[in-house]
């Protein structure tokens, strides 16, 4: 494994405890959910613009995920726009 491979992996991992640790239940669920099924696919380029938006508070993430509020432009790209669409499985 090549070092940008492990620091990638170190990246996901961090990024997924912080999708599980937010602070309420509800994001936990619907951030930590996403990155389940998501994180281990996501590029580089794709991880970095999650670590971006987890800096962001719940109730802005939220408010973007039910289009309560506009997306942001900085924001507005494909892991948005993956988050957006999806959907917990029961």
């Amino acid at each position: 494994m090549s070092t940008s491979d492990i620091d990638a992996e170190v990246r996901r991992k961090r990024a997924l405890y912080r999708s599980w640790h937010r602070g309420t239940r509800e994001m936990d669920l619907l951030l930590g959910g996403f990155a389940d099924r998501h994180l281990a696919t996501f590029s580089e380029r794709q991880i970095g613009l999650y670590e971006a938006l987890l800096e962001r508070a719940d109730a802005d993430i939220y408010d973007w995920m039910c289009g309560r509020s506009a997306v942001p432009a900085e924001f507005d790209h494909d892991v948005m726009k993956l988050l957006k669409n999806f959907k917990i499985q029961a």
